[in-house]
């Protein structure tokens, strides 16, 4: 089939790039993917670049939208946004190219978006933009640093169409992505409204699980006599009412292009719609008071050793350069509030190898994050010298050259 993905870019083009490799034929189009002497940047050729929305739409049976629906630059996770007011992501990118491509498409066609909007955007908003041909909203459960493995292998892949039919352009897209995808997922197929909702609300699902599981490490570390993991781990097997294992280690908070904005954005829902409370306020200030109560203790015991304090992973994952929504960015922050700058080290962001003396926290673990891909390991990035401190939210690290500090276990704290 001929397909074609416009918004080729860090989800975009390994999505377009599973497509090709199971045999379609892909075209793409990206502003950013154009070099300054007009050739492309496509490292591995199975996509076949355009320079116009018209050339990479023409004989395409279906089009894939994959363009960002960024949030305001004061959401990007550094600082506290909680006291911020709600706002709505912008959806102006996502509006200029649908009706570009609704001006050269026709009824043959179908464009499927699957940026991530609020409930009643595509309805209110985006959908009426297209009259010349056929409209499906299709968002995508994928993270950065598996994009590809995540896209090929969905808990389950969303169709929302006007009236949540499951025949039609539904079961056009389910035939098309099961000559892709490897898992045999489950297809959820509702009107646009119902799966705008469950991509938002699977998304500050995890959040309020992860804001859960930390402020029982938040209890841990105040109460004392506790291994949070002893706790989250009783939790997390307890899949009859409450829940399954996954997000349920405590550590560094939630963090991302995705899940912290998707809370920010439904705060905006919640007033826009008058629903009386607000719970996304309440996850969002939790995971500020985690992240400033981590600073505290890092800064305790900076002044307790004399020592500095690092933050040993800056990226909000592992084995990523972004920084959207970073929570070892907001750990600093509270840090410098405390009148501590962080040294930051990261082989993406900051590389720098020390070696350093300091107070060292593991911000990240490749294990934690990437489980359920395969079993993961992890160097440490920098060189730590003895009399260093170690603190592992992680609870995982050993290493008996250094004071190393389970945060989150304070059965023993050493």
């Amino acid at each position: 089939m001929n397909i074609a993905f416009i918004g080729c870019g860090k989800l975009g083009m390994p999505c377009a790039e599973e497509i090709a490799t199971a045999g379609h034929t892909v075209t793409g189009y990206d502003p950013a993917s154009v070099n300054r002497d007009g050739t492309f940047f496509n490292l591995n050729g199975l996509v076949d670049l355009k320079h116009s929305i018209a050339e990479a739409v023409k004989f395409a049976k279906i089009v894939f939208v994959a363009v960002p629906t960024p949030h305001d630059t004061d959401y990007d996770g550094r600082a506290p946004t909680a006291h911020l007011e709600p706002k709505d992501f912008s959806y102006d990118i996502v509006k200029d190219v649908l009706r570009e491509c609704d001006a050269v498409m026709n009824p043959a066609q179908m464009i499927v978006l699957i940026s991530t909007v609020l409930p009643g955007t595509v309805r209110r908003e985006l959908e009426p933009l297209v009259t010349n041909t056929r409209f499906v909203y299709n968002p995508y459960l994928i993270a950065m640093g598996s994009v590809a493995w995540d896209f090929v292998n969905p808990e389950m892949v969303m169709i929302g169409t006007e009236d949540g039919d499951e025949t039609g352009d539904a079961k056009e897209l389910v035939n098309f992505y099961k000559t892709v995808i490897k898992n045999n997922p489950r297809y959820e197929i509702g009107t646009w409204d119902e799966c705008e909702c469950i991509k938002v609300f699977y998304n500050t699902f995890i959040s309020t699980k992860i804001g859960l599981a930390n402020m029982i490490q938040d209890v841990a570390m105040k109460q004392g006599n506790i291994n949070v993991d002893v706790v989250t781990n009783a939790l997390a097997k307890s899949t009859k009412r409450i829940m399954g294992p996954q997000y349920m280690t405590a550590g560094m908070g939630d963090g991302g292009a995705c899940h912290p904005r998707d809370n920010i954005a439904l705060r905006y829902m919640a007033q826009e719609l008058d629903l009386g409370y607000d719970i996304f306020d309440a996850i969002m200030n939790a995971r500020e008071i985690q992240a400033h109560n981590l600073a505290k203790f890092l800064v305790a015991q900076a002044k307790e050793h004399n020592l500095p304090v690092l933050i040993h992973g800056v990226a909000y994952k592992p084995d990523v350069p972004y920084k959207d929504g970073s929570y070892s960015l907001l750990v600093a922050h509270y840090c410098e509030q405390l009148g501590y700058y962080p040294i930051l080290v990261d082989p993406h962001t900051h590389p720098q190898r020390g070696p350093f003396t300091a107070v060292a926290l593991l911000a990240h673990n490749a294990n934690v994050t990437y489980k359920y891909m395969s079993e993961q390991t992890q160097d440490l990035y920098c060189l730590l010298s003895e009399g260093s401190i170690v603190v592992d939210p992680w609870r995982q690290y050993k290493d008996d050259r250094y004071k190393v500090i389970h945060y989150g276990n304070t059965r023993q704290l050493a």
